[in-house]
């Protein structure tokens, strides 16, 4: 190629890519989705009448963070506190009937509204990837429990309960429960789009994750992630995630290496029927990632099921109970 040529080519790419990645970043965020009845419709037959007030306690930046007490029940030994952390979107009370089950079976539990949804700071976005992980030890600081701690997640919940295991921090937790976790985009349990629960903004998220190898924040507070939520779970859960949110709850972009990381005790449990989440692929997946662990799979129980069907609590009390 003659030597003008190439430099018009070059000046035409120093053009062309900055105002592609420009475009990635202010018109390629996350498109409408409808709303997913598997999810939202079952929590409007579950009984929340007596979800405990919210307590609060203060983040390491001062932000006071929400969470639901659940005293052990039951006249036998206590088993140890759970510290529960909810799905995407969701805040401490839709873990409800799983964590009264869970008190009920002997356990405190501490049901978590993690920063960024529920009463825990401004919804759908946080102020650094690492804070979810820093609220986790401040909780602890700031309440203390004696006995056993289990630091136990559901679905995206469950994928940052793996980021958690596999890090320096994780001799914090004693034992760590995966509840049908979210993995990974690109892991063998992943049905595209989460079974048409999440919209994803391809174009901004490539363009943003472009610009923070660069080391440019800047615009890493706007929205990738729109959830297929109905009008009335709007009101009260987290409608979407910021670039910061959606890269800190969940896994490392190498989920592999948490797994293999992680050397505290872990188990999962699912339901076999999991509508966002190819089941019956979690054992190899994480065999084939070098840490097989235990897996529980819960006969005609599916995604949200995994956190209201009686059966579902049952198999989860009896897979962690020591």
């Amino acid at each position: 190629m003659p030597m003008k040529t190439a430099l018009t080519v070059l000046a035409a790419l120093a053009v062309i890519l900055p105002a592609a990645l420009a475009a990635a970043v202010f018109w390629g965020g996350p498109g409408p989705i409808e709303p997913l009845a598997s999810i939202n419709a079952p929590f409007a037959k579950a009984d929340f009448s007596a979800v405990p007030p919210p307590q609060h306690f203060t983040a390491r930046d001062g932000t006071p963070l929400a969470w639901l007490r659940y005293p052990a029940g039951g006249t036998g030994a206590k088993a140890g506190r759970i510290v529960l952390v909810h799905g995407s979107s969701a805040r401490a009370r839709s873990m409800h009937v799983l964590a009264q089950g869970l008190a009920a079976a002997g356990f405190e539990v501490a049901a978590l509204d993690m920063r960024g949804h529920g009463d825990s700071g401004p919804r759908g976005d946080i102020a650094y990837i690492g804070q979810l992980e820093d609220d986790v030890e401040d909780f602890l600081r700031a309440v203390p429990h004696a006995g056993p701690n289990t630091l136990m997640g559901f679905s995206s919940g469950g994928g940052f309960v793996l980021r958690f295991a596999g890090s320096s921090r994780q001799r914090l937790f004693d034992i760590y429960v995966l509840l049908a976790p979210y993995l990974h985009h690109s892991a063998p349990t992943n049905r595209p789009d989460k079974g048409g629960w999440v919209s994803v903004g391809l174009p901004r998220m490539i363009a943003l994750t472009l610009l923070n190898q660069a080391g440019v924040t800047t615009w890493n507070d706007l929205p990738v992630l729109r959830f297929g939520l109905n009008d009335v779970a709007r009101k009260s859960l987290t409608a979407s995630y910021s670039y910061t949110l959606a890269n800190a709850f969940g896994p490392h972009a190498d989920w592999q290496a948490d797994i293999r990381n992680a050397r505290q005790p872990m188990l999962l449990v699912a339901g076999r029927e999991d509508d966002l989440f190819i089941a019956t692929r979690y054992a190899d997946t994480f065999a084939s990632a070098g840490r097989p662990v235990p897996v529980t799979l819960v006969d005609g129980v599916n995604h949200i099921g995994l956190t209201l069907d009686p059966s579902a609590v049952q198999a989860i009390v009896h897979a962690i109970r020591p």
